[in-house]
């Protein structure tokens, strides 16, 4: 039966009248379409972790893709569906970190300018590495709003596409190829955790897993310190944040998109959310047991299992791994976040 459905995922048409921009099939082909270039990074299990959470869990390892996290995905399906026009002035962007290198990367593959539009104080890590992958950075301003207004202006000046981070239906179908990749490397999941920022990859997995198998419980996850998309999904509190803050920079988002939360919304079972205890606690033991060095947002939904605060309940539950660029020199404040987490929460000391 999931084999079949599997196959149906190819030819599927949605009913746009209800908001269903995002098909399945767009889906599939953006898969396709990225199979030349990106990884299909490992689904992995844990002997330790399947022993702590109770049941067996699934590690998509998205910290192992090309730049170190799925924003290649998106950003290379958007980028290689670019026609015409729309090429000739080159592409721009406006991040403060893994979305800047995927615009980057994916343009250069495409022989294409790329312009970054970064906050002055993003580190200088990440703008040497978005330069190295043949993009011109601009830092500007003190957050990354001020960045993107910078380059809004900038792209109505110049006529350069605009790639935007999550809100594009062409991004999210590169971002919804996780999902494809995770239900072909295990046809059982029967839960799925994912980080939420502004939702682009929540959204493009959510409408794949869903139209996949409708059984398949689908829970996002977001920072204490940012709850947009917990906020509206709950119908409670302020859905447009003033100030966000925690470790997890990577889904730290004032707002939710305005084309991600339908799908969110129809096709997502929970969204929760963690502290940065819970979140360092996830790094540090992603560290000292699978010796992987993770970024906050790619230990959220970790996090959220660990913690008792996804609630997963089912035998087979994947956990997106978003991204791997961590600051090394932010390791010794995770683990004193961390120790305090083990204090607060059920998980056992290794």
């Amino acid at each position: 039966m999931k084999f079949q459905n599997l196959k149906r995922l190819k030819t599927q048409e949605c009913d746009k009248n209800n908001g269903d921009f995002l098909q399945t099939k767009d889906i599939v082909a953006a898969f396709e379409n990225l199979l030349p270039v990106v990884h299909r990074t490992p689904l992995n299990e844990s002997a330790t972790f399947n022993e702590m959470a109770g049941t067996r869990l699934y590690f998509k390892m998205e910290n192992l893709q090309r730049t170190g996290s799925f924003k290649i995905r998106g950003a290379l399906n958007k980028i290689t569906n670019l026609t015409g026009d729309a090429r000739k002035n080159g592409v721009i962007a406006a991040s403060a970190g893994n979305h800047a290198q995927g615009v980057a990367f994916s343009a250069t593959k495409q022989g294409l300018k790329a312009k970054i539009y970064m906050p002055e104080k993003t580190p200088l890590a990440k703008v040497l590495a978005t330069k190295a992958y043949g993009a011109e950075v601009v830092l500007t301003g003190e957050s990354f709003q001020e960045a993107y207004e910078a380059a809004v202006l900038d792209q109505q000046i110049t006529g350069a596409t605009f790639i935007h981070p999550f809100d594009d239906y062409e991004v999210m179908a590169g971002q919804g190829t996780i999902a494809l990749e995770m239900i072909q490397q295990c046809a059982d999941l029967d839960t799925v955790v994912i980080p939420v920022g502004g939702g682009g990859l929540i959204a493009g997995m959510a409408c794949l897993l869903k139209n996949y198998d409708p059984k398949i419980r689908v829970i996002g996850v977001q920072s204490e310190g940012a709850p947009a998309a917990y906020n509206r999904f709950k119908g409670m509190g302020n859905s447009q944040l003033e100030h966000v803050s925690g470790i997890a920079d990577g889904i730290l988002v004032k707002e939710t998109g305005q084309l991600t939360f339908p799908l969110i919304s129809k096709y997502v079972d929970d969204v929760v959310t963690v502290s940065d205890e819970d979140i360092a606690t996830a790094i540090i033991y992603m560290l000292e047991r699978e010796k992987m060095f993770v970024e906050g947002a790619g230990a959220a939904a970790f996090a959220a299992v660990l913690s008792g605060k996804a609630g997963v309940s089912g035998k087979h539950v994947g956990i997106v791994v978003s991204g791997g660029n961590a600051d090394l020199d932010k390791i010794s404040h995770f683990k004193r976040l961390a120790t305090a987490g083990k204090k607060k929460h059920r998980v056992v000391s290794l």
